[in-house]
Order: C-alpha cells, then structure tokens, then sequence
C-alpha cells in the first residue's frame, strides 16, 4: 500500500510541474489482457484491466506522458490446470509521441515501464517463491479518434520474476524463474 501511494504522489508532483500551454486530460481506460508465463508448461489466457488515467501532451511537439492506475486480472494457467487469476495494480509510466492529422485523428507510439503490485495470494499455490511487485515493459501504438477516444495495443514484457517455480521434467526437479509476458487490447475515454 505503501508503494501505491508513493507512486500516486510522484505523479502528482510530475503532474504539477508540467507547462502551463501543456494539453492535460484525464480520462478512463479498459481493456483485455492476454497473458503467458515464460516458461514451457503455460498457455496464453485472457484477463483484464480497468482504470483511471492521465494523458499529458505538449502540443507543438507531440510528445508526452500517459499514465494510469489499472486493476487487472491476468489469466494464468500451468499444465493445462487453470489457477486463480492474478490480480493485481498497475501503473504503466510510458513516453508517447502522437503524430496528428488535426483535432480529429492521431497515431501515437509508447514505452515506458509498468510497476505491478500483486492483491492475492491464491495464484501463489503454483510458486515455490513469489513477488508481492513486479516490473516490467511496455512497446504499444494506437489512435487517437474525435478528441475523446483512444484505441490502442501493447505488448507487455516482464523484466522481474512473478517468482520460482519448481517443474517436474524427466524426474529432475527444474526450478525456474516465471515473468508474465501480455498483449494488451485498451479503449480510453478522455474528458
């Protein structure tokens, strides 16, 4: 809880020191998450992620800051044996350039790392050892359309472990680290 509020005071101290003839519009974002662990024995699952977000633009330039405060749930699945979802907070941080062909229409590019903060525990029950946050990496592009909506997909990937995990291969115990990795589908409505 402690990192989420220290996180939420940087971005509002960034938020204030942002130049006046910046373009500042908050707004909300949604999505669907599509996850797999890193290691042999998982398939992709779909999840998702809702919440509240900040898009700054300096408007001669096009560049700026986007970042939001996301509930998600990420489908996890080991030898085929679905597991309780993670759930979790994000707070992506990502740098993005909007190129725009006026009021009504603008493509954008962004990066920018992504801080996870685990809320449950029942996934754990496949870890050996486990992460209460993680870290990892967003590359995504989208459109801006009619001032107000954002349409965009990223790809998600993990530079910290969710944790250990032990795999039975050939009688031998393999311990390995797991990241998530995901391709993320948003809808944002800016005010």
């Amino acid at each position: 809880m402690k990192k989420i509020v220290s996180t939420l005071l940087v971005m509002l101290c960034l938020l204030c020191a942002v130049p006046s003839q910046a373009q500042v519009k908050f707004g909300f974002k949604g999505g669907l998450d599509i996850s797999k662990l890193d290691t042999k024995v998982s398939d992709n699952r779909t999840g998702f992620f809702v919440g509240p977000m900040i898009d700054v633009t300096l408007p001669i330039i096009g560049l700026g800051i986007d970042v939001a405060a996301l509930y998600s749930q990420s489908g996890m699945d080991v030898n085929n044996e679905n597991s309780e979802k993670l759930k979790s907070v994000e707070i992506p941080v990502n740098l993005k350039w909007t190129l725009g062909l006026g009021s009504t229409l603008g493509f954008f590019i962004a990066t920018g790392p992504q801080f996870g903060f685990s809320l449950n525990d029942g996934w754990k029950q496949l870890m050996e050892e486990s992460n209460k946050s993680f870290v990892s990496v967003n590359i995504g592009v989208g459109l801006k359309l009619i001032r107000h909506l954002q349409v965009g997909v990223n790809y998600n990937i993990g530079a910290s472990k969710l944790g250990d995990m032990v795999l039975d291969a050939s009688d031998v115990d393999l311990r390995t680290g797991v990241r998530k990795n995901s391709w993320q589908v948003s809808l944002a409505y800016m005010f």
